[in-house]
C-alpha cells in the first residue's frame, strides 16, 4: 500500500471526510503555503513553470536575479536568450526553460497587456503552462479554491481512499466530488488543502515508510484506511 496505490480492500472501509482531514492538517501545518518566492502574478507564473522537474528551493535560488533583471513580461520577452539561459542553467534543461519563459512572456505582452489572466483556458494556452500550473496561479494569486494535484496530493488521495486513480485530472475530480458528497465544498479551500497535503506528504506520509504512528489522521474516529498497513 505504501507505493501510494489504493488497494481493493479500501473500498470496503470507511473513508475520512475531507473537511476533517483538512482541519487536522491545518493544525499540524499552520504555515502551509506555496513555497515558491514571488511578489507578483508574473513572478509566480514564471516560478511555477520553472519548478517543473526540479525543487522549489532550486527555483528560489535563481529567480531573485532573474526577476531583478527582467521584472515584467515585456522585459523578459526581449531579454537576451543566452543571459536568461545562463541564470537558469542550475535547474537543468535551461534551453527549454528559457524558451518557455520567453514565449509565455511574449504572449502576455502581446495578447494580455502584460498581465497574467485569471482564466484557466488562457493560462493553459501559454508555453509551459498546464492545468497544474494554472491552478497554482489562480489558486495562490487570484484566490480561487482549486486542487493542485502533484505526486504528494495524488498519493495521499489514494491512501485516504478519496481516489483510486493515478491520473491527476481524475484525482482532482474525485476529491472535488467527495467534498460535494460530504457537503463541505464551500467549507474547504482546495488550494489550502493542496498545500497541507503536500506538506504532509513531504513530512509524514512519505512515499516509503510513512510515519503512521505520528500521524493524526491515523487517530481519527474514521481513520486513514491505509494507516499501519505495511
Amino acid at each position: 500500500m505504501h507505493n501510494g496505490f489504493m488497494n481493493s480492500g479500501l473500498k470496503d472501509q470507511a473513508i475520512p471526510a475531507v473537511e476533517r482531514v483538512d482541519f487536522e492538517l491545518a493544525k499540524l501545518y499552520p504555515d502551509a503555503k506555496c513555497e515558491l518566492n514571488f511578489s507578483t502574478a508574473f513572478e509566480l507564473l514564471v516560478a511555477t513553470v520553472l519548478s517543473a522537474q526540479t525543487t522549489d528551493a532550486r527555483v528560489n535560488a535563481v529567480t531573485p536575479e532573474l526577476f531583478e533583471r527582467w521584472p515584467h513580461a515585456q522585459a523578459m520577452a526581449s531579454a537576451p536568450e543566452e543571459e536568461i539561459e545562463s541564470i537558469l542553467r542550475p535547474l537543468g534543461m535551461a534551453t527549454r526553460r528559457t524558451r518557455h519563459v520567453q514565449e509565455l512572456s511574449a504572449r502576455l505582452a502581446t495578447d494580455f497587456g502584460g498581465e497574467v489572466p485569471d482564466d484557466q483556458k488562457a493560462l493553459e494556452s501559454l508555453a509551459g503552462v498546464g492545468r497544474k500550473t494554472a491552478h497554482v496561479v489562480r489558486g495562490v494569486w487570484f484566490g480561487h479554491s482549486l486542487l493542485t494535484v502533484d505526486t504528494h496530493v495524488g498519493r495521499l488521495a489514494r491512501r485516504l481512499g478519496w481516489s483510486e486513480s493515478t491520473t491527476p485530472r481524475t484525482v482532482e475530480r474525485d476529491v472535488t466530488a467527495r467534498t460535494e458528497s460530504d457537503g463541505c465544498r464551500d467549507l474547504v479551500d482546495l488550494t489550502m488543502l493542496s498545500h497541507r497535503l503536500i506538506f504532509h506528504g513531504r513530512n509524514l506520509c512519505t512515499a516509503r515508510k510513512p510515519a503512521c504512528a505520528q500521524c493524526p489522521l491515523a487517530k481519527l474516529e474514521t481513520p486513514c484506511p491505509s494507516a499501519f498497513t505495511q
